[in-house]
């Protein structure tokens, strides 16, 4: 396993925490409450992630050789585990991004028998538009 950031580590040791399902899933709306909303301009075409049932928005920027990304959602639910996979890709560089096992993640907080399979499939979207983004700023375009 790679090097936890500080807020993956926060966030594992809060779900190990929980006895069962429903405060796993409160506290999941609580991370969720947690990330910043975007604004109109924001929530445009060009920073939705396709393959998602709900709507889901990302934004991506570089700190040297890290990477920052901010997401939201229509969806409580789902706001909650974008707030869980930005705490565990959110530092890492390109390397560590792109080798991340997502099912991994979810199945040491608890939540991956918990996820359907278009949630699943959803939050797969959503790292792989991260991933593009990347090779997207790799080569030196914005994508716009």
């Amino acid at each position: 396993m790679s090097h936890l950031p500080a807020s993956a580590q926060t966030a594992l040791q809060a779900f190990s925490a929980c006895a069962g399902w429903e405060q796993r899933a409160r506290l999941l709306m609580q991370w969720g409450d947690q990330l910043a909303p975007f604004n109109d301009e924001e929530r445009c075409e060009a920073n939705q992630v396709q393959g998602c049932e709900s709507q889901v928005w990302l934004l991506a920027e570089r700190d040297g050789a890290h990477w920052q990304f901010r997401a939201s959602s229509d969806a409580r639910l789902l706001r909650g585990l974008l707030a869980l996979l930005l705490a565990r890709v959110n530092g890492l560089g390109q390397d560590e991004l792109i080798a991340l096992d997502l099912a991994d993640w979810f199945t040491q907080l608890g939540l991956a028998r918990h996820l359907s399979p278009s949630r699943s499939n959803g939050l797969q979207a959503v790292l792989t538009r991260m991933q593009q983004l990347l090779d997207t700023a790799d080569q030196g375009s914005v994508s716009h």
